[in-house]
């Protein structure tokens, strides 16, 4: 090589590493959020609502694998139910079309007060249908018309599965539950059928259906499992509450057992077993309801002229914990005021879903009971100052049945 050759080959080098220094100079440089370990980014995405974390999986393809990482919903459930305010799911089926809504009372931007329409994937096919329950961020929903389709729902993930078909009866009243047990990890939804052989008549006013058969599904299992009879008979609407990995009910009154009974199903071993009752002597009338309060089971007990008592199961199954936690007395929402003037007078507490015209929800972070009236108002109740709070929200639709629900990221193909 001579010398002029020698000086261009030293230009053409000098000149392409002076090209790379250009390349890297172009290249966009990793944010602070992206060269984060992947620890520290989950710790701080668990701590957003359902809403905004919805949207991180379009953000890029490692957020959107992060959104789908089991340990990220583990988190994000654990730190929603650590001291934060529920997510509202509301059931609307009037006038024809059924539709949810959510309502998200942890937020803390401009669209707290803003009740917002959820998309329903198998709304075409099963257009009415009943919230069986709410668990960790899954919704249990059946067929309202044919009682046959079943499917289980993450409404902020859009994720979706129908149940396998289980046995049908000819002529029979379903009795649902939805529930997840914190020792086998199982969701499981039960199904108790009680039904009567077209051939048999009755004179009864009601109908009466004196054979039973119990099922269970499990979630990532491929059918239905029979556990028999079930010698209780419940009320046609789902388990009222979920309380340490048991499902609760309460019977109807017989004709040689008058008095009603709180009844738990285990998801673990499956079994059913009677719950002490409070010693309020209200439960052997219709005049109550169940509900979970800060994590216990608790029975809202009407009384007369509008007023209610809060008891609590402080210790499960132990009948000496029950105390009365809270009196309510009787309160007429504004708008249901309103409501009378216009229309002919009701009798306020006497109708309502189910006979009755209050709910009680959940407790608040704040310590306030929030409550649902006549399917129509939200209501919070101060029990320090017994006072009464209409809660007013952007876009509430007239008619509606209340899920207190957590909204979370559990994809359902990881339970398959």
């Amino acid at each position: 090589m001579d010398l002029d050759d020698d000086k261009r080959a030293k230009r053409r080098k000098t000149q392409t590493e002076d090209d790379d220094d250009d390349d890297d100079h172009h290249q966009p440089q990793p944010t602070a959020m992206e060269t984060l370990p992947n620890e520290i980014i989950v710790d701080i995405l668990s701590r957003l609502p359902i809403t905004s974390l919805v949207q991180f999986k379009f953000v890029c393809k490692r957020w959107r694998a992060l959104t789908q990482d089991p340990v990220l919903a583990d988190m994000h459930l654990s730190w929603k139910a650590d001291g934060n305010d529920p997510c509202l799911i509301l059931h609307c089926d009037f006038p024809i079309r059924n539709q949810l809504y959510f309502l998200d009372l942890s937020a803390h931007n401009q669209d707290k007060d803003k009740v917002k329409r959820l998309y329903v994937p198998f709304q075409a096919t099963m257009p009415e249908f009943d919230v069986v329950g709410s668990c960790n961020g899954l919704l249990c929903l059946s067929d309202s018309l044919y009682n046959d389709a079943l499917y289980v729902h993450n409404p902020f993930t859009m994720d979706c599965i129908e149940l396998p078909k289980s046995r049908q009866y000819s002529d029979q009243e379903l009795v649902f539950g939805f529930g997840f047990h914190p020792k086998t990890k199982e969701y499981k939804v039960v199904k108790i059928v009680y039904y009567r052989n077209t051939s048999s008549y009755s004179r009864a006013r009601r109908t009466v259906y004196p054979q039973s058969d119990v099922q269970i599904y499990t979630l990532g299992s491929s059918s239905w499992r029979s556990l028999g009879k079930v010698s209780y008979q419940f009320v046609r609407r789902p388990s009222e509450a979920l309380v340490n990995g048991r499902l609760h009910w309460v019977s109807r009154p017989r004709r040689y057992h008058p008095a009603r009974r709180l009844i738990s199903f285990d998801l673990a071993d499956e079994q059913f077993r009677e719950v002490p009752k409070p010693d309020c002597g209200g439960l052997n009338r219709c005049n109550f309801h169940l509900s979970v309060l800060g994590g216990c089971l608790a029975a809202a007990v009407y009384g007369n002229y509008g007023k209610m008592e809060i008891w609590v199961m402080k210790c499960y199954n132990v009948n000496e914990s029950w105390v009365k936690q809270f009196t309510i007395g009787a309160y007429m929402p504004k708008s249901l005021k309103l409501n009378l003037d216009r229309h002919r007078p009701l009798k306020i507490w006497k109708t309502g879903s189910n006979g009755k015209v209050v709910r009680v929800l959940c407790l608040l972070n704040s310590g306030e009971v929030l409550l649902e009236y006549k399917n129509r108002v939200l209501v919070s109740y101060d029990p320090k100052k017994g006072k009464f709070r209409d809660l007013v929200f952007q876009g509430l639709p007239n008619w509606f049945q209340t899920v207190v629900h957590t909204g979370s990221l559990n994809w359902l193909n990881t339970l398959q």
